[in-house]
Parts: structure tokens; sequence; C-alpha cells
């Protein structure tokens, strides 16, 4: 059922299901993750759209593969974002997440100024999310970290939390075979995960790769493990709203959308 915009709002000026907010969510064409995750988070007024870069479902072996993997979406990604654009969006959501670790802190800065520059939007990327998430938090110095990723992914998500100024004590790849069967890792196997990157001199917990279905994984553990777990879906969607001035409380996703 539509939700009817509040009394007092602006009749005809504002899109009728988005009269909060209209989302451009740019992500792979390959990930079937970040779409149901964003919508399950999503707050009545508010709506997600997306465009897709399109890139084939390449076999990932080893750091080389993974490369050619980046290079397919690096070279599609604007023609994605040009498309999105199409429809007036409020912002522009990256659903992606390696690329916006890239080069640390300073490349993920020249890419969100970019992007920025080439739709006049407000730009929310993972990598710049996650580390306004733990901020949130308060206090967190030392972070385990889960990806989907080859080693050469893996490095450059190291450096960016280092940029940042976190000490990164356990970092796991996954290894996924391809960009599409990322999606096919079980939540057991998440689970498991999590337990061999956590311990007694950890922090909190950070889980990159948009495509890994985390974001109930990640409330879970929260709750048993008593220390920030963050999903990168959950954290971007989160800074989405929240730098929107859009304050509800989301329960289901741990304590970040519930709480800050």
């Amino acid at each position: 059922m539509a939700t009817e915009a509040p009394p007092g709002a602006p009749r005809g000026s504002r899109d009728s299901l988005g009269w909060r907010k209209l989302f451009a969510v740019v992500a792979p064409s390959t990930n079937t993750s970040v779409q149901p995750e964003y919508d399950s988070m999503r707050p009545a007024g508010v709506t997600n759209h997306f465009a897709r870069i399109a890139i084939p479902d390449t076999k990932v072996t080893d750091d080389a593969s993974f490369m050619v993997m980046l290079e397919n979406i690096r070279r599609a990604t604007l023609e994605a974002v040009d498309v999105a654009m199409s429809m007036a969006p409020d912002d522009l959501i990256m659903g992606m997440s390696a690329e916006t670790f890239w080069d640390g802190a300073e490349g993920a800065e020249r890419m969100h100024r970019s992007l920025q520059e080439r739709t006049g939007l407000k730009v929310v990327m993972g990598s710049q999310a996650v580390d306004a998430a733990l901020k949130a938090y308060g206090g967190i110095r030392r972070i385990a970290v889960i990806t989907p990723y080859m080693p050469v992914g893996d490095a450059q998500v190291r450096r960016y939390f280092e940029d940042c100024g976190y000490e990164v004590v356990a970092l796991e790849g996954l290894k996924c075979p391809s960009p599409r069967l990322i999606a096919h890792v079980s939540e057991q196997e998440l689970k498991r995960a999590v337990e061999r990157v956590n311990d007694r001199h950890v922090d909190a917990i950070v889980q990159c790769g948009t495509n890994l279905a985390f974001a109930r994984v990640a409330a879970i553990a929260e709750f048993w493990l008593e220390k920030p777990v963050i999903a990168i879906n959950t954290a971007t969607y989160w800074w989405a709203l929240r730098s929107n001035g859009i304050a509800d409380r989301i329960h289901g996703f741990g304590r970040l959308l519930a709480d800050f």
C-alpha cells in the first residue's frame, strides 16, 4: 500500500512514492544481494532505483583474474551512472565495494569527488560509509575484516582502513570464484568467517563486498558477540539516510540502524 505524504508536504511537486527521497543506486549486473538488502531497510517515502554496471560473470581464480573483473566494472561504471541520472534522483548510492577502497583514503576521496562533479549530487560510497559507521559507535581502533576478494583486493581494503587510522588485526578474503557467486556464500559460511576473525583484541568486525548477503548475519553476530559487526550494505544505506537527515529507527539490522 502506498504511503501518503505527511500533512503540509507539497502536493504534485514530489514523486508519489519517493516523496522523502529518491535514491539512484548503481551496482554491478552480477550483484543479487545489494538490491534486496537495501529494499529491506527502506523507510516509507524513500525509494531505491537501480542502474546496473554491465559486466560478464568472469571466472576469478587469482589476483590477475580479479583485476580483469575490476577493470570490467571500471569501464562500465560511468555509463551506468549516466543512465541512473535520467530518473532525476536526489542522491547517488554506489552499491559496489572494491573500487571504493582502491588506492586508500585518497583514492576513495578522488572517486567520490569525481562522481559528485559528474552528477551534481550527494554521493554515498561503501568505504566512507563504513568509516562513518565505525565512528558512530565510537572508541573503535582495532578491527577485523571479511571480504569476498583475492589478496590484491584485500590489500586495498587494508590500506584504506589503515589510512583512516584503524589497526586491521585480522583479515579474511573468501576468494569467491566469480562476481555472481559471491552471493552464493551461505549465512553459515559467513558465521564461520566471523568466528575465525574474532578475538578479544578486536573492537569491531567489518564486512566488505556488497554481493555478500551479510546484513542479517551481522545483526545476529553483533547481538551474540556484544561488539559492533558492520555489514557494508547496512552501513551504506544507513549513511545515505542519516546524511540526508532521515532518522527513522529500523530494527532487525543491528544497532547502527536502530540506535544511531
